[in-house]
């Protein structure tokens, strides 16, 4: 069985408050992309994973592909086994969700290739356990997610051609959250956002949308700012940090234009990829 996991952007980004343990209670728009890892699941009597693409990535319990499969595999009362690859194209610290789209294609395959007949909701109640983007990355649809991100709900929008930089190292998740609690930041209006995504108006996106942790991060990671500032001198209509960073996107109108602001800014940037979005 093969699977794709694909990447998501998040169009806005907004806090909204802190549950007790510590989880920030957030209300994002989020979109999936063409821009995916595969996952290949053969049989096997031993959960193991093989990862291609990816140096650095452990294979081990520590993964959450295989976090996730030993989840799965609990919570279904079965002992079975999946000899797992996935070759890695999403870049990593990157606010792409590339780690829970892996997880969520786990979670997802091994539902089908073990025949266990879980619905999609009881594999969210396993995967929100497991990180906050894997719900959305099972729905793999443009979504509305509130609370630690388990509250979905579908949104309208289009396929927007894309450029992705990552401009900068990873950002720590709770570096980022820190400088925004030592910031004021106006946060986006996303009624007005969801119209926008509705009409496919990327100008009116620009007005509405935001990210509050992107304003964080850029005295953090000064390129951010130099990056979205690329985008827009080769004819980005808006762009934006995607999650917690480090990956800017560029969203353009035509294929065209991004397709020229690609061949220019690959001179530029190490990792510079031209994708879009995914409905």
């Amino acid at each position: 069985m093969e699977l794709q996991a694909r990447a998501k952007i998040n169009w806005t980004l907004n806090v909204t408050g802190q549950r007790a343990d510590g989880y920030h209670l957030l209300d994002m728009l989020m979109q999936p992309l063409a821009l995916y890892d595969t996952l290949t699941i053969h049989s096997s009597s031993e959960i193991t994973l093989t990862i291609q693409g990816a140096d650095t990535l452990s294979p081990g319990r520590d993964n959450l592909i295989v976090r996730s499969a030993y989840a799965l595999r609990e919570a279904a009362g079965v002992q079975k086994g999946a000899a797992m690859h996935l070759v890695k194209r999403i870049p990593m610290g990157a606010g792409l969700g590339g780690g829970s789209a892996d997880a969520a294609a786990a979670l997802r395959g091994l539902n089908q290739f073990w025949s266990l007949n879980l619905t999609l909701d009881q594999l969210c109640q396993i995967g929100e356990k497991l990180g906050a983007d894997i719900p959305f990355c099972l729905h793999n649809a443009p979504r509305r997610a509130q609370g630690i991100g388990e509250i979905l709900t579908p949104i309208a929008s289009h396929v927007f051609p894309l450029v992705l930089l990552q401009p900068c190292p990873a950002l720590s998740t709770k570096e980022v959250f820190t400088a925004y609690h030592r910031s004021a930041i106006k946060p986006p209006d996303t009624e007005a956002a969801l119209s926008a995504l509705e009409k496919g108006d990327l100008a009116a996106l620009r007005s509405a949308a935001g990210n509050v942790l992107e304003s964080a991060s850029i005295p953090l990671r000064p390129p951010i700012a130099q990056a979205k500032e690329a985008l827009y001198v080769l004819g980005a209509d808006f762009a934006q940090m995607t999650g917690s960073g480090s990956v800017v996107f560029g969203a353009f109108r035509d294929a065209q234009t991004a397709d020229r602001a690609y061949e220019k800014l690959k001179e530029e940037y190490a990792v510079c990829i031209r994708t879009e979005t995914a409905l």
